[in-house]
């Protein structure tokens, strides 16, 4: 608990490491060296996706456990401060912020081909076209959607069972944003991430939603906006995960989001949400940002009285 609680302030404080083998980064290479070997023509390739998942998950899970319980026994110390280190790897509060806010920058500046590219460094989608306001859509949308699996997910899955969950559901996630899009080269490969992804989301996306209804109640607009948009998704399939946060946002700004997205060039379409009661600014980065800081601040305060009140009863 103690351990949660510095790891968050370091991060509020620091932000995210930017190492060459920082744990997302070494498990993206090894994501990517084990893709090349198993994403082959031959055989079945839902089963070689499941079979990568398995491995990296797994090699996560068991590298984090392994070495805190080898630190535990060499002496607590070393098991808080190891703990301490995973943690905070784990967490995207403050990075969120600032690559939303060079977004936010550059727009200001009015700089529009900065902005583009500041923004291609946080989505997936083609950003080489976009005008302002849908680059304050996409900056906001991926907001919504990194409080979800940059704070709420990662920390809830460490309230549940510590830094090993954690990063299990790290490695989850990262496998997803690699090999779970919807390409050709992984339309089948890339199920299992996606589906896996989808379940361990399923809950924390609904979380997300209820905690930016809470920050939005601060809201000059429609107090109650981000509830009731993101009620709207609140009992679908785990495949509109995103789209519960993105929802709330929504709401909370009384914005609109949502539309045509284009991913290598190639149109996708989500449903509009929001009532659209002013127009896309640069100021609904900055806002979308500080509902991300509270959002970050309500999880980690509700899961430690969770976490109290249950030990104490049990």
């Amino acid at each position: 608990m103690n351990s949660l609680i510095v790891a968050y302030l370091l991060d509020l404080i620091l932000g995210d490491p930017q190492w060459q083998n920082h744990p997302v980064r070494i498990i993206g290479r090894m994501i990517t060296k084990l893709e090349k070997k198993l994403n082959t023509p031959q055989g079945n390739k839902i089963f070689r996706g499941l079979i990568l998942v398995l491995i990296v998950a797994g090699a996560a899970f068991s590298a984090v456990w392994g070495s805190l319980k080898l630190a535990g026994l060499l002496h607590p110390v070393f098991h808080f401060l190891l703990s301490l280190l995973f943690i905070y790897f784990g967490l995207s509060v403050k990075d969120l912020a600032v690559q939303a806010n060079k977004v936010k920058l550059a727009l200001a500046r009015k700089d529009i081909l900065q902005a583009r590219k500041n923004l291609s460094l946080i989505v997936g989608r083609d950003t080489d076209k976009l005008d302002e306001p849908e680059i304050v859509r996409a900056a906001v949308e991926t907001v919504a959607e990194s409080i979800m699996d940059g704070i709420v997910a990662p920390l809830c899955y460490c309230f549940l069972g510590g830094p090993a969950l954690m990063w299990l559901y790290k490695a989850v996630n990262t496998l997803d944003s690699m090999v779970g899009y919807r390409s050709a080269r992984f339309m089948q490969f890339g199920k299992a991430a996606a589906k896996l992804d989808g379940i361990l989301n399923f809950i924390p996306a609904r979380i997300t939603s209820f905690l930016i209804g809470i920050a939005g109640l601060a809201g000059k607009r429609d107090r109650f906006g981000a509830f009731k948009w993101g009620f709207r998704y609140f009992f679908k399939a785990p495949e509109f995960n995103s789209q519960i946060p993105e929802s709330a946002m929504a709401g909370a700004l009384g914005v609109q989001l949502g539309g045509e997205n284009f991913y290598n060039s190639i149109a996708v379409s989500k449903a509009l949400m929001g009532n659209n009661l002013e127009p896309l600014e640069i100021k609904h980065i900055q806002q979308s940002i500080k509902i991300s800081y509270l959002c970050s601040v309500l999880t980690v305060i509700s899961g430690i009285f969770l976490k109290l009140t249950i030990e104490k009863f049990l």
